[in-house]
C-alpha cells in the first residue's frame, strides 16, 4: 500500500528535497506541494493524502490553522498531519496537538528519521518519543487547560479501567511494548486497548489520545514514568 504524501512548506528548496526523498521510496509518493496553509487545505481536499508534512510558519494561513482545518474536516478523516518544525520545544506543539496533529519532527532530522516518521504517523501512531512526551506535553499541553471537573470525569466514564490504565501509561510516553511488559500482556492486547479508547473518545490518533489524558486530568502535569 502506497502512502500518499502532501508537502506544505513555503520554501521551494525544502519541498524539492522532500519530494526527491519520498518519491524514491517504493511505498510512498508525493501527491502535491503547497506553499502556504490555505493551499495545503485545498490540496488536501483535492488529493486526499494519507499524510501532510506541514510546516508551521507559512504566509497567510499558517500550519496551525491549516492543521485545524484539515483535522476538523470529516471528509479528511483518513488524513494525518505530521508537523515539521524548527520550534520543537515551543507552545506551537501544544497548539498543534489540540488541532489534531499526529506528530512532530524537527527539520534537522536525518532522511531515515523523516521516512520512519511518515510511516509511523500513517499507521495511526503518535510520533512522540518518551522524552518529547514528558518535556513537551507536561510543560505545554497540561498547563493551559482548566482543572478537571465533573464534565471531564464523565468524558472518561466510557472507558474500562484497563483502557484508562493503558491510556495513562501511553500519555507518559511508554510504547506499546513497554506498556505490555508492565501489564504482563501482549503488545497486541495493548494496541487493542489503545484503539478502543481512541474510538470511544473520538480521538483521531494516539497523539490526540495523549492530549485528552492530560486535558481531563487522567495524567497530572509532571508525572514521571
Amino acid at each position: 500500500m502506497t502512502i500518499r504524501v502532501l508537502l506544505a512548506d513555503d520554501q521551494a528548496l525544502l519541498r524539492g528535497a522532500f519530494r526527491l526523498l519520498i518519491d524514491a521510496e517504493e511505498d510512498m509518493e508525493v501527491v502535491g506541494e503547497a506553499a502556504d496553509g490555505r493551499e495545503a487545505v485545498a490540496l488536501a481536499r483535492a488529493t486526499r493524502p494519507d499524510i501532510v508534512l506541514m510546516d508551521i510558519r507559512m504566509p497567510g494561513v499558517d500550519g496551525l490553522g491549516a492543521t485545524a482545518e484539515i483535522c476538523g474536516d470529516e471528509e479528511l478523516s483518513g488524513t494525518r498531519v505530521l508537523i515539521l518544525t524548527t520550534f520543537e520545544i515551543d507552545e506551537y506543539v501544544a497548539q498543534a496537538l489540540r488541532a489534531g496533529a499526529g506528530g512532530f519532527l524537527g527539520k534537522g532530522a536525518d532522511p531515515k528519521e523523516l521516512l520512519a516518521a511518515v510511516r509511523t504517523v500513517a499507521a495511526g501512531e503518535a510520533l512522540l518519543s518518551p522524552a518529547a512526551t514528558r518535556a513537551v506535553i507536561d510543560q505545554f499541553l497540561a498547563q493551559p487547560e482548566p482543572a478537571p471537573g465533573a464534565a471531564t470525569s464523565e468524558r472518561l466514564a466510557v472507558l474500562t479501567a484497563r483502557e484508562r490504565e493503558v491510556m495513562s501509561m501511553a500519555a507518559t510516553g511508554l510504547t506499546n511494548e513497554e506498556i505490555a511488559e508492565r501489564m504482563f500482556v501482549s503488545p497486541f492486547t495493548v494496541r487493542t486497548h489503545v484503539h478502543r479508547a481512541m474510538s470511544k473518545l473520538d480521538a483521531r490518533d494516539r497523539a490526540q489520545l495523549v492530549a485528552i489524558a492530560y486535558q481531563t486530568g487522567l495524567v497530572p502535569p509532571g508525572r514521571q514514568v
